[in-house]
């Protein structure tokens, strides 16, 4: 096992590049990108980083010329045949030849396009403009880049004792929540937290301390390239991304209305089995549950994120009984900012009323906080969202209007049209 601390005090960036792989992304990037290439290869967008912590000024300690030289890092980088043979072999979700030919193809000669950096008040504005099926690859690596630069300006201030004494705290911290998860006996646990991670020799670790203390109970992580490694299964369906994008590129109001459900039936073309799970939350949940096609309850889960877990879980299960459906057949994942405390209520509160798993990101893989003066190692909630879709601006209402995005006038066109009520603000931590 590397001694990570003594690596990151010894390393340059030439030995431990942040984003080492193509494959260093999650795996729903694959499974969006292999439908955007079916469907919408021509489609051009605009991604662009939103600090929602916009307290922390990112600017002010990540170096702009670090910054560049990583992200131009990851433009130098392609497909390996390892990786690809990978990638063609292996079997995702109980299947084999998950990606076509041409798809993988695609990929073996894809190279990450140009970016646009500025600095303005003290965060940085990073943009990605091009095809939908180059941009789209960009997300997760830009955030590794900014969130792993971040920790980095930290521990460059630490000496060798000190930063054995911050790893040994950390995965004592880790590992108590994994005795805690070993102890709810049926609750199963994905890796989500490739975005907004420490580093990814940290996020390995932390996928190895799963692996040890969950056993089977571990359902695998979203990083495919930690997924080949540790040869543990790579797991992920879809994001807000897609319903965003159809969304934008829909003409007039009945066809913006009917735009989620049209990703749905593209996603059922191209997938089957446990990759059938709605995210209804894009446009919010209570409308798109109250309009959906009978045909989409029955799918075989939902993923519950914005919307408060105990709610959505409920409202989800009154949806399936109202459709003719078991609940009790049926997969919720919970996903959106979950620590162990929130697994373990969610877990009580439903267990025997329907399959459950729990999508764990940032607060596994980049809880350090109290570990820095200031806070300086906390999380942060940054993402990397579509901006525009061939010109027209995107829009996400969420469960939670804290992370609604897009032109005003806009939110309040999608609100009317996707029935969207009076939402209840709430905090976000990551």
């Amino acid at each position: 096992m590397i001694d990570i601390a003594t690596r990151v005090y010894n390393h340059t960036w030439k030995i431990d590049p942040i984003v080492r792989s193509v494959l260093d992304t999650d795996f729903y990037k694959l499974l969006m990108a292999q439908t955007i290439y079916r469907r919408h290869f021509q489609t051009r967008v605009t991604f662009g980083i939103i600090n929602r912590s916009s307290h922390v000024r990112i600017a002010d300690f990540v170096d702009e010329g670090e910054l560049r030289e990583q992200l131009d890092h990851v433009r130098g980088l392609s497909l390996t045949r390892g990786e690809s043979t990978w990638l063609r072999g292996n079997m995702f979700y109980g299947k084999r030849q998950m990606f076509s030919p041409d798809f993988i193809a695609w990929l073996e000669g894809f190279r990450f396009p140009a970016y646009h950096l500025e600095k303005r008040d003290g965060q940085y504005e990073l943009t990605f403009e091009g095809p939908w099926i180059e941009t789209t690859m960009w997300e997760v690596p830009a955030l590794a880049i900014i969130n792993e630069l971040r920790s980095r300006a930290v521990l460059r201030t630490m000496g060798r004792f000190e930063l054995q004494i911050l790893y040994a705290r950390a995965m004592a911290r880790v590992w108590a929540k994994v005795e805690r998860l070993r102890a709810l006996g049926g609750a199963s646990v994905a890796d989500f937290g490739t975005r907004r991670r420490h580093g990814f020799l940290w996020q390995d670790w932390c996928v190895q301390a799963m692996m040890e203390g969950l056993g089977e109970r571990f359902l695998g992580t979203s990083n495919c390239l930690i997924a080949l490694r540790r040869e543990v299964e790579a797991t992920g369906t879809n994001a807000h991304e897609l319903p965003m994008v159809y969304a934008a590129l829909a003409k007039g109001d009945e066809d913006l209305a009917q735009s989620p459900y049209r990703v749905l039936a593209d996603w059922q073309q191209d997938y089957e089995g446990n990759l059938r799970v709605i995210l209804p939350d894009t446009f919010g949940t209570t409308g798109f549950l109250r309009h959906a096609p009978d045909w989409v309850a029955r799918w075989t889960g939902i993923r519950i994120d914005s919307k408060e877990p105990i709610e959505g879980g409920e409202e989800a299960i009154a949806w399936w009984r109202a459709r003719g459906q078991d609940p009790t057949t049926k997969l919720a994942i919970f996903s959106d900012g979950l620590d162990i405390d929130d697994v373990e209520r969610i877990y009580r509160h439903f267990h025997g009323r329907m399959r459950m798993g729990f999508g764990w990101g940032t607060l596994l893989t980049n809880d350090f906080r109290g570990f820095a003066p200031g806070g300086a190692l906390d999380p942060i909630s940054i993402v990397c969202k579509v901006i525009s879709a061939d010109g027209q601006p995107t829009v996400k209402l969420s469960d939670n209007p804290t992370k609604a995005m897009g032109p005003p006038e806009a939110i309040q066109r999608y609100k009317k049209i996707f029935d969207v009520e009076e939402q209840e603000r709430r905090a976000v931590l990551v």
